[in-house]
Protein backbone atom coordinates (compact mmCIF):
# COMPACT_ATOMS: atom_id res chain seq x y z
CA UNK A 1 0.00 0.00 0.00
CA UNK A 2 1.65 3.08 -0.83
CA UNK A 3 2.11 5.93 1.34
CA UNK A 4 -0.44 8.50 -0.40
CA UNK A 5 -3.09 6.11 0.09
CA UNK A 6 -2.59 5.71 3.86
CA UNK A 7 -2.34 9.15 3.99
CA UNK A 8 -5.51 9.61 2.44
CA UNK A 9 -7.37 7.16 4.48
CA UNK A 10 -5.86 8.72 7.99
CA UNK A 11 -7.43 12.25 6.42
CA UNK A 12 -10.92 10.54 5.43
CA UNK A 13 -10.66 8.76 8.79
CA UNK A 14 -9.98 11.92 10.59
CA UNK A 15 -12.44 14.23 9.10
CA UNK A 16 -15.67 11.15 9.79
CA UNK A 17 -14.24 11.20 13.12
CA UNK A 18 -14.46 15.04 13.68
CA UNK A 19 -17.37 15.64 12.15
CA UNK A 20 -19.09 12.86 14.24
CA UNK A 21 -17.81 14.62 16.97
CA UNK A 22 -19.75 17.64 17.01
CA UNK A 23 -22.99 15.73 16.77
CA UNK A 24 -23.98 15.46 20.33
CA UNK A 25 -23.48 19.11 20.97
CA UNK A 26 -25.67 20.42 17.63
CA UNK A 27 -27.95 17.51 19.62
CA UNK A 28 -27.56 19.45 23.07
CA UNK A 29 -28.01 23.17 20.89
CA UNK A 30 -31.60 21.51 19.62
CA UNK A 31 -32.71 20.50 22.73
CA UNK A 32 -32.20 23.54 24.58
CA UNK A 33 -34.93 25.36 21.58
CA UNK A 34 -37.41 22.82 22.91
CA UNK A 35 -37.24 19.84 20.39
CA UNK A 36 -37.45 16.21 21.81
CA UNK A 37 -34.96 13.14 21.37
CA UNK A 38 -38.18 11.43 19.02
CA UNK A 39 -37.97 14.95 16.56
CA UNK A 40 -33.97 14.81 16.85
CA UNK A 41 -33.94 11.30 15.91
CA UNK A 42 -36.61 11.04 13.15
CA UNK A 43 -35.62 14.06 10.97
CA UNK A 44 -31.75 12.88 11.39
CA UNK A 45 -32.69 9.02 9.83
CA UNK A 46 -34.98 10.25 7.23
CA UNK A 47 -32.59 13.11 5.86
CA UNK A 48 -29.89 10.41 5.84
CA UNK A 49 -31.96 7.86 4.51
CA UNK A 50 -33.01 10.74 1.52
CA UNK A 51 -28.80 11.21 1.22
CA UNK A 52 -27.88 7.97 1.01
CA UNK A 53 -29.96 7.39 -1.23
CA UNK A 54 -28.59 10.25 -3.56
CA UNK A 55 -25.67 8.53 -3.36
CA UNK A 56 -26.04 5.54 -4.09
CA UNK A 57 -28.20 6.71 -7.71
CA UNK A 58 -25.07 8.72 -7.98
CA UNK A 59 -23.03 5.87 -7.74
CA UNK A 60 -25.31 3.92 -9.81
CA UNK A 61 -25.16 5.98 -12.74
CA UNK A 62 -21.24 6.28 -12.49
CA UNK A 63 -20.70 2.99 -12.42
CA UNK A 64 -23.76 1.83 -14.34
CA UNK A 65 -23.79 -2.13 -14.48
CA UNK A 66 -20.59 -2.68 -12.29
CA UNK A 67 -22.53 -2.23 -8.73
CA UNK A 68 -22.78 -5.18 -6.93
CA UNK A 69 -26.14 -5.33 -5.47
CA UNK A 70 -27.18 -6.69 -2.43
CA UNK A 71 -29.22 -9.77 -2.08
CA UNK A 72 -31.89 -10.57 -0.15
CA UNK A 73 -29.73 -12.36 2.39
CA UNK A 74 -27.92 -9.09 2.45
CA UNK A 75 -30.47 -6.60 3.37
CA UNK A 76 -32.23 -8.61 6.00
CA UNK A 77 -28.38 -9.13 7.38
CA UNK A 78 -27.63 -5.53 7.05
CA UNK A 79 -31.34 -4.30 8.45
CA UNK A 80 -30.45 -6.16 11.74
CA UNK A 81 -27.18 -4.98 12.09
CA UNK A 82 -28.76 -1.69 11.69
CA UNK A 83 -31.04 -2.05 14.75
CA UNK A 84 -27.97 -1.52 17.19
CA UNK A 85 -27.34 1.59 14.85
CA UNK A 86 -30.55 3.41 15.87
CA UNK A 87 -30.56 2.27 19.46
CA UNK A 88 -26.77 3.91 19.50
CA UNK A 89 -28.40 6.85 18.20
CA UNK A 90 -31.51 6.77 20.71
CA UNK A 91 -29.12 5.87 23.99
CA UNK A 92 -26.69 8.47 23.22
CA UNK A 93 -29.33 11.22 22.43
CA UNK A 94 -31.00 10.53 25.39
CA UNK A 95 -27.38 10.43 27.69
CA UNK A 96 -26.71 13.99 26.56
CA UNK A 97 -30.55 14.85 27.47
CA UNK A 98 -29.13 14.84 31.27
CA UNK A 99 -25.46 14.78 31.11
CA UNK A 100 -22.82 17.34 29.85
CA UNK A 101 -21.53 16.20 26.38
CA UNK A 102 -18.26 16.18 27.83
CA UNK A 103 -18.64 12.80 29.54
CA UNK A 104 -21.44 11.11 27.57
CA UNK A 105 -18.38 10.74 24.98
CA UNK A 106 -16.48 9.29 27.13
CA UNK A 107 -18.81 6.90 28.43
CA UNK A 108 -19.74 5.99 24.17
CA UNK A 109 -15.35 4.94 24.21
CA UNK A 110 -16.11 2.78 26.78
CA UNK A 111 -16.45 0.69 23.56
CA UNK A 112 -13.01 -0.09 23.84
CA UNK A 113 -12.89 -2.52 26.89
CA UNK A 114 -16.44 -3.35 25.60
CA UNK A 115 -15.04 -4.34 22.35
CA UNK A 116 -12.63 -6.60 24.06
CA UNK A 117 -15.04 -8.13 26.22
CA UNK A 118 -17.18 -9.31 22.96
CA UNK A 119 -13.87 -10.54 20.92
CA UNK A 120 -13.31 -12.79 24.12
CA UNK A 121 -16.84 -14.13 24.22
CA UNK A 122 -16.84 -14.79 20.47
CA UNK A 123 -13.78 -15.93 19.65
CA UNK A 124 -13.30 -18.44 23.41
CA UNK A 125 -9.95 -16.98 24.24
CA UNK A 126 -8.89 -15.01 26.63
CA UNK A 127 -7.39 -10.94 25.49
CA UNK A 128 -3.71 -10.16 25.39
CA UNK A 129 -1.90 -8.78 28.40
CA UNK A 130 -1.81 -5.43 25.78
CA UNK A 131 -5.37 -5.39 25.59
CA UNK A 132 -5.78 -5.86 29.29
CA UNK A 133 -3.65 -2.81 30.10
CA UNK A 134 -5.38 -1.18 27.53
CA UNK A 135 -8.68 -1.42 29.46
CA UNK A 136 -7.14 -0.68 32.75
CA UNK A 137 -5.59 2.83 31.38
CA UNK A 138 -9.69 3.30 29.65
CA UNK A 139 -11.02 2.58 33.55
CA UNK A 140 -8.65 4.98 35.09
CA UNK A 141 -9.29 7.54 32.55
CA UNK A 142 -12.43 7.12 32.75
CA UNK A 143 -13.09 7.56 36.32
CA UNK A 144 -11.07 11.24 35.78
CA UNK A 145 -12.98 12.05 32.23
CA UNK A 146 -16.33 11.77 34.16
CA UNK A 147 -14.94 13.63 37.36
CA UNK A 148 -16.88 11.48 39.48
CA UNK A 149 -13.88 11.72 41.69
CA UNK A 150 -14.94 15.33 42.96
CA UNK A 151 -18.03 14.72 45.52
CA UNK A 152 -19.38 18.15 44.61
CA UNK A 153 -19.96 16.83 41.20
CA UNK A 154 -23.12 14.77 40.81
CA UNK A 155 -23.97 13.41 37.39
CA UNK A 156 -27.70 12.49 36.33
CA UNK A 157 -27.67 8.79 37.08
CA UNK A 158 -30.02 8.14 33.94
CA UNK A 159 -27.61 9.85 32.00
CA UNK A 160 -24.69 7.59 33.25
CA UNK A 161 -27.11 4.54 31.89
CA UNK A 162 -28.34 5.57 28.59
CA UNK A 163 -24.49 6.30 28.21
CA UNK A 164 -23.38 2.71 28.84
CA UNK A 165 -25.95 1.38 27.01
CA UNK A 166 -25.09 3.50 24.04
CA UNK A 167 -21.77 2.28 24.60
CA UNK A 168 -22.85 -1.56 24.17
CA UNK A 169 -25.22 -0.86 21.44
CA UNK A 170 -22.08 1.20 19.34
CA UNK A 171 -19.96 -1.64 20.06
CA UNK A 172 -22.48 -4.20 18.42
CA UNK A 173 -22.82 -2.02 15.51
CA UNK A 174 -18.76 -1.56 14.96
CA UNK A 175 -18.37 -5.28 14.96
CA UNK A 176 -21.72 -5.84 12.59
CA UNK A 177 -21.26 -3.30 10.35
CA UNK A 178 -17.47 -4.66 9.27
CA UNK A 179 -18.44 -8.50 8.96
CA UNK A 180 -21.61 -8.32 7.04
CA UNK A 181 -22.40 -8.00 3.56
CA UNK A 182 -18.67 -6.47 2.89
CA UNK A 183 -19.17 -7.45 -0.84
CA UNK A 184 -21.35 -4.35 -1.54
CA UNK A 185 -20.97 -0.74 -2.02
CA UNK A 186 -20.47 1.01 1.58
CA UNK A 187 -22.96 3.64 -0.17
CA UNK A 188 -26.03 0.22 0.06
CA UNK A 189 -24.50 -1.16 3.22
CA UNK A 190 -25.16 2.58 5.08
CA UNK A 191 -28.40 2.92 3.35
CA UNK A 192 -30.10 -0.86 4.79
CA UNK A 193 -28.77 -0.39 7.94
CA UNK A 194 -30.09 3.12 8.22
CA UNK A 195 -33.79 1.55 7.36
CA UNK A 196 -32.87 -0.45 10.74
CA UNK A 197 -32.36 1.76 12.65
CA UNK A 198 -34.65 3.75 11.17
CA UNK A 199 -37.73 1.11 12.21
CA UNK A 200 -36.00 1.52 15.84
CA UNK A 201 -35.90 5.41 15.78
CA UNK A 202 -39.73 5.40 14.27
CA UNK A 203 -40.97 2.91 16.87
CA UNK A 204 -39.62 5.17 19.49
CA UNK A 205 -40.90 8.19 18.19
CA UNK A 206 -44.46 6.56 18.10
CA UNK A 207 -44.17 5.55 21.59
CA UNK A 208 -42.97 8.66 23.19
CA UNK A 209 -44.04 11.55 20.88
CA UNK A 210 -46.76 13.15 22.92
CA UNK A 211 -47.10 16.20 21.83
CA UNK A 212 -47.78 17.76 18.05
CA UNK A 213 -44.79 17.03 15.92
CA UNK A 214 -42.86 19.78 15.33
CA UNK A 215 -41.85 19.66 11.72
CA UNK A 216 -39.49 22.94 11.99
CA UNK A 217 -36.71 20.33 13.35
CA UNK A 218 -36.37 19.26 9.63
CA UNK A 219 -34.80 22.69 8.35
CA UNK A 220 -33.73 23.87 11.77
CA UNK A 221 -31.55 20.93 12.77
CA UNK A 222 -32.45 18.11 10.66
CA UNK A 223 -29.91 18.70 7.61
CA UNK A 224 -26.72 19.42 10.15
CA UNK A 225 -27.98 16.07 12.30
CA UNK A 226 -28.29 13.91 9.27
CA UNK A 227 -24.62 15.11 7.78
CA UNK A 228 -22.99 14.79 10.57
CA UNK A 229 -24.54 11.71 12.37
CA UNK A 230 -25.81 9.80 9.52
CA UNK A 231 -23.84 10.14 6.11
CA UNK A 232 -20.23 11.81 6.19
CA UNK A 233 -19.27 9.67 9.01
CA UNK A 234 -20.02 6.70 7.87
CA UNK A 235 -18.79 7.59 4.41
CA UNK A 236 -15.54 9.05 5.03
CA UNK A 237 -14.64 6.03 7.77
CA UNK A 238 -15.84 3.14 5.24
CA UNK A 239 -13.97 4.54 2.71
CA UNK A 240 -10.79 5.41 5.35
CA UNK A 241 -10.41 2.03 7.00
CA UNK A 242 -9.19 -0.08 4.11
CA UNK A 243 -6.53 2.41 2.86
CA UNK A 244 -5.14 2.77 6.63
CA UNK A 245 -5.84 -0.51 8.23
CA UNK A 246 -8.08 -1.23 11.25
CA UNK A 247 -5.25 0.00 14.06
CA UNK A 248 -4.22 3.04 11.89
CA UNK A 249 -8.03 3.72 11.47
CA UNK A 250 -8.75 3.40 15.21
CA UNK A 251 -6.13 5.23 16.60
CA UNK A 252 -7.11 7.82 14.15
CA UNK A 253 -11.31 7.94 14.75
CA UNK A 254 -10.42 8.73 18.50
CA UNK A 255 -9.62 12.35 17.51
CA UNK A 256 -13.75 12.15 18.09
CA UNK A 257 -13.16 12.31 21.59
CA UNK A 258 -11.03 16.10 22.19
CA UNK A 259 -13.00 17.26 19.49
CA UNK A 260 -16.59 16.59 20.96
CA UNK A 261 -15.48 17.32 24.45
CA UNK A 262 -13.84 20.97 22.28
CA UNK A 263 -17.19 21.56 20.61
CA UNK A 264 -18.97 21.12 24.10
CA UNK A 265 -16.67 23.97 26.05
CA UNK A 266 -17.19 26.41 23.08
CA UNK A 267 -20.72 26.38 22.28
CA UNK A 268 -22.28 25.13 24.66
CA UNK A 269 -19.76 26.70 27.77
CA UNK A 270 -19.89 23.14 29.20
CA UNK A 271 -16.72 23.15 32.30
CA UNK A 272 -14.09 20.83 31.69
CA UNK A 273 -11.20 20.66 34.35
CA UNK A 274 -7.60 19.79 34.04
CA UNK A 275 -8.21 16.08 35.14
CA UNK A 276 -11.07 15.80 32.68
CA UNK A 277 -8.34 15.92 30.28
CA UNK A 278 -5.74 13.76 31.86
CA UNK A 279 -8.63 11.04 31.23
CA UNK A 280 -9.36 12.23 28.03
CA UNK A 281 -5.94 11.78 27.03
CA UNK A 282 -5.34 8.49 28.87
CA UNK A 283 -8.36 7.04 26.72
CA UNK A 284 -6.82 8.05 23.39
CA UNK A 285 -3.41 6.60 24.72
CA UNK A 286 -5.23 3.30 25.67
CA UNK A 287 -6.83 2.98 21.95
CA UNK A 288 -3.20 3.67 20.57
CA UNK A 289 -2.19 0.70 23.07
CA UNK A 290 -4.26 -1.82 21.91
CA UNK A 291 -3.77 -0.84 17.93
CA UNK A 292 -0.23 -0.52 17.83
CA UNK A 293 2.09 -3.60 17.62
CA UNK A 294 5.18 -3.30 19.56
CA UNK A 295 6.91 -6.32 18.08
CA UNK A 296 9.54 -5.99 15.96
CA UNK A 297 9.94 -7.96 12.81
CA UNK A 298 12.88 -9.91 12.32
Amino acid sequence: MSQNNVLKGVFLVAIGATTYGMLATFVKMAYSEGYTTAEVTTSQFILGIIGILIINAFQKIKHKNNVVKATPKNIFSLMLAGTSLGMTSLFYYLAVKYIPVSIGIVLLMQTVWMGVLLEMILEKKLPSKQKVFAVIIVLIGTVLATNIIHNDIKLDWRGLVWGILAAASFTTTMFTANRVATEISSAQRSLYMLLGGAIIVFSFAFVTQVTPFNFEIFMKWGIILALFGTIIPPMLMTAGFPLTGIGLGSIVSALELPVSVMMAYVLLNEKVIFTQWVGIVLIILAIIIMNVNFKRKN
